[in-house]
């Protein structure tokens, strides 16, 4: 493929921001948006060396370091993008965090054949902690794009939520209280923005073979197979569904929750 035939893709000229975009679905979709004629494509992560390295193989990539529960350090990023741009055209928020311990405890209740016991112990700082990336850092993201999209009457948002929002695991109430809240909160945001020209969707993936996904205990991984549905999703498999939001194809699409998680359930 040519530098010219990357010029003719489907977000050829435009001004792009991934969170999250260090690894995993982020940096699947800073890939891909590359690969499609992005005029610029800004990765932000907390993992500031991780999203550089990403940024890196990419033409016309920069990288930021920025954590989404600080409303200031977010706010600053999407004004550094405007002054340096002009715009921003695409918007994937793909920054979040889940639990290693609360995980480790639920596979260790379902290796001993025991019930899961975890809310009455889960302690302040673990369900701040989720909270504050996951439904803290949306809301911080989602107005600051909103602040710069808005003036130019048009824009792009993606949200990567969870289909834990819906089944609700056992013993991870925090992480399933997070993801409902992200998709309430972008949904309530869409039907406000649309009238500005701006829309804004959600992907709720399944099982997907991310960092968060190498730190679940076997015992969850082997709870989560079963041959009527597809294994694991690739972060490439929900990129693709993430970019279908933010591209013209999905004009019609605004408030919309895709459930991705290979048919484990529908809702």
């Amino acid at each position: 493929m040519t530098r010219e035939d990357i010029r003719t893709g489907r977000f050829a000229g435009r001004v792009a921001m991934v969170t999250g975009a260090a690894s995993g679905m982020g940096a699947a979709v800073a890939r891909q948006l590359a690969a499609e004629g992005a005029a610029a494509v800004v990765l932000a992560d907390v993992n500031g060396e991780g999203a550089a390295a990403v940024a890196a193989e990419l033409p016309d990539a920069t990288a930021i370091a920025l954590d989404v529960t600080e409303a200031a350090g977010v706010d600053g990023a999407f004004r550094d993008i405007l002054r340096r741009y002009g715009r921003l055209d695409v918007l994937v928020h793909a920054a979040g965090v889940d639990d290693p311990e609360a995980k480790r405890r639920i596979a260790d209740a379902t290796v001993e054949g025991r019930p899961v016991e975890l809310t009455d112990s889960l302690d302040d700082a673990s369900w701040r902690r989720v909270m504050g990336v996951n439904l803290d850092g949306t809301f911080h993201v989602l107005r600051a794009a909103v602040r710069v999209m808005r003036p130019t009457g048009a824009g792009a948002i993606a949200v990567i939520g969870s289909s834990s929002a819906f089944d609700a695991p056992v013993g991870y109430p925090h992480y399933a209280a997070s993801k409902a809240g992200v998709h309430a909160l972008a949904q309530a945001v869409a039907k406000e923005v649309i009238a500005s020209g701006i829309r804004v969707n959600v992907v709720a993936p399944g099982p997907t073979e991310t960092g968060m996904a190498a730190r679940t205990p076997e015992a969850l991984r082997t709870g989560f197979a079963d041959p009527r549905v597809r294994p694991y999703a690739t972060p490439e498999e929900i990129s693709e569904i993430a970019l279908f939001l933010v591209s013209d194809a999905a004009a019609n699409l605004v408030g919309a929750v895709l459930l991705a998680n290979g048919g484990r359930f529908t809702v």
